[in-house]
């Protein structure tokens, strides 16, 4: 009588692949973290000022650069200019959708105070009630 033998499955599991694909994600994240903050190049002004209460939600930023162009940290093409009545329709939709969001302000210390001032009102008119001035503290 002949004996037969089962054959049995490898219960190994081969773990080159998974490596592999690891290896790429990280690289795809170490390119991609970079370039994930993005801004507008302002000089804020230096001076003394306390700390905004921290909130749970993202603030709108938005920025007047030295040649008193607008930008806002929302939607896409965050590093180009946008046009007052289009900065004027998206935070009047922004407020809609999430009345409590904090909007801070970003004036170049270089740029005409009145530019803030018309940014300023700007934003009392598309419905912001209330905006945070950012500034750097001073050197020491």
């Amino acid at each position: 009588m002949r004996h037969r033998t089962r054959k049995r499955p490898i219960a190994e599991i081969n773990v080159v692949p998974y490596i592999d694909v690891m290896l790429v994600l990280l690289i795809i994240f170490m390119i991609t973290a970079p370039l994930l903050s993005q801004g507008v190049n302002v000089d804020l002004p230096k001076v003394p000022s306390q700390a905004m209460p921290p909130t749970d939600k993202e603030p709108v930023v938005v920025s007047v650069d030295a040649t008193g162009k607008f930008y806002i940290n929302y939607g896409d093409d965050q590093d180009k200019p946008i046009a007052a009545s289009v900065l004027a329709n998206r935070i009047n939709a922004l407020k809609k959708y999430q009345p409590e969001i904090p909007v801070f302000v970003k004036g170049d210390s270089n740029v005409a105070y009145g530019r803030v001032v018309e940014l300023m009102a700007l934003l009392q008119s598309a419905g912001v009630d209330g905006v945070g001035l950012v500034t750097e503290p001073p050197e020491q």
